[in-house]
C-alpha cells in the first residue's frame, strides 16, 4: 500500500515532521514527510496495509493529535521511493 497524506492545522514549526519520523520507527513502513509552502505537511508512505494503517493511527493517537485540524489521504499509483523514513527539505 502506498498513500499520500496532507496534514493541516498547527503542523509547522512545532517538531511535527521529527515526531512523525520517530513514530515511523515503530512500524514496518518507508517514506518521507515534508513541509509545504502553504502551511500543510505532506507525507508519502509505503508498507503492508495493516502497518500503514497502524502507523497513521499512531500519529493520530500521539501528542500531535491536538495540532492536526484535518488530514486528507489518497492512494498512490506508484510506490514511494525512500530508504527508511526520512524528512525531506525540498
Amino acid at each position: 500500500m502506498s498513500i499520500q497524506v496532507f496534514f493541516e492545522g498547527n503542523v509547522q514549526g512545532v517538531g511535527f515532521r521529527w515526531s512523525v519520523r520517530d513514530i515511523a520507527k515503530g512500524f514496518e513502513v518507508t517514506g518521507w514527510v515534508r513541509n509545504l509552502a502553504d502551511g500543510r505537511v505532506e507525507m508519502q508512505v509505503n508498507g503492508e496495509e495493516n502497518e500503514v494503517r497502524a502507523f497513521l493511527e499512531g500519529i493520530k493517537q500521539s501528542e500531535l493529535r491536538g495540532l492536526i485540524k484535518k488530514h486528507t489521504e489518497s492512494t498512490l499509483a506508484e510506490p514511494v521511493t525512500a530508504r527508511g523514513f526520512e524528512i525531506r527539505h525540498d
